[in-house]
C-alpha cells in the first residue's frame, strides 16, 4: 500500500508553487506562468479525504522540473546568441578598412589597373567578362578560359578591345559562363573596402561597403 503526502507537506508545497507563480510572471513565459498557477490551484483544491499519493506528487514534481529545464534553456539560448552577435561584431570590426570582394557589377580603374572576381556554382570550360563604360559601351572582353567551382578574381590592364588605354574611371561588369552545351550561372563581384561597421535592431552587424551599400559577414566571398 502507498503511503500519502501528509497535508503539512502538500501545504509547504502549494506555498512553494504559489511563490514561484509570482515570481514566474517576470523570469518565464506567460504559458510558463499560467501552467504554475493551474498546478497551484489543482493542489489547493485537491479532496482532503482522498489527498495526493506519491506517484501523482513525484509527477507533478516532474512537470515542475520540465518548466524549470525549459526555462534555463532558454536563457542559456539567450546567452549564446548574445556571444554569438557580440563575436560577430568583432569580426566585422576587423575587416573596417579592408578589401573585400562582393556580389556587385561596379569595377574601378585607377593607374590602368582594374580588379573584380566571380563565382561559379561549378567549374567552367570557358567564363568571359564583358566590361563596359558608363555609357554601357562595351570597352573589353576578357576571356578567362576555364575556372574551377567557387570564388575566382581577374585583373584588367585597362587596354581595350582596340588597343588602346581606357581612361580611369568607373565601369560596369558582367560575366558568363558555360561548361560544354550548358551554360552556367556566375555572380559578378566587385572589389570594394569595408568603411564602417553598423549594428542592426535585431543584435546582428551589416558593413558599409561604399555608394550606400549594406552587407552582412556572409555576404563577402574574398578578403584581399
Amino acid at each position: 500500500m502507498s503511503t500519502t503526502v501528509n497535508s503539512t507537506t502538500t501545504s509547504d508545497f502549494v506555498a512553494s508553487l504559489q511563490k514561484r507563480a509570482s515570481t514566474s510572471s517576470t523570469t518565464t513565459t506567460d504559458a510558463q506562468s499560467k501552467f504554475l498557477t493551474l498546478l497551484t490551484e489543482q493542489l489547493k483544491n485537491q479532496d482532503p479525504l482522498n489527498p495526493m499519493d506519491n506517484a501523482q506528487m513525484t509527477s507533478q514534481l516532474a512537470q515542475i522540473s520540465t518548466v524549470d529545464g525549459i526555462e534555463k534553456l532558454n536563457t542559456t539560448l539567450a546567452s549564446l546568441l548574445q556571444d554569438s552577435q557580440s563575436n560577430a561584431a568583432l569580426q566585422a570590426a576587423a575587416l573596417v578598412g579592408q578589401n573585400v570582394m562582393v556580389a556587385g557589377k561596379d569595377l574601378t580603374l585607377s593607374g590602368s589597373k582594374g580588379y573584380g572576381g566571380i563565382e561559379l556554382p561549378s567549374a567552367a570550360d570557358k567564363v568571359t567578362v564583358t566590361i563596359k563604360d558608363a555609357n554601357g559601351l562595351q570597352v573589353r572582353k576578357l576571356e578567362l578560359g576555364a575556372r574551377d567551382a567557387g570564388v575566382s578574381d581577374f585583373a584588367w590592364d585597362g587596354t581595350t578591345d582596340s588597343g588602346s588605354k581606357a581612361v580611369d574611371g568607373a565601369y560596369t561588369i558582367s560575366v558568363t559562363a558555360s561548361r560544354g552545351d550548358t551554360a552556367l550561372k556566375p555572380v559578378a563581384l566587385e572589389l570594394t573596402k569595408v568603411g564602417s561597421v553598423l549594428r542592426t535592431a535585431s543584435g546582428g552587424v551589416s558593413l558599409d561597403v561604399g555608394n550606400g551599400s549594406l552587407v552582412s559577414l556572409s555576404d563577402i566571398k574574398q578578403i584581399l
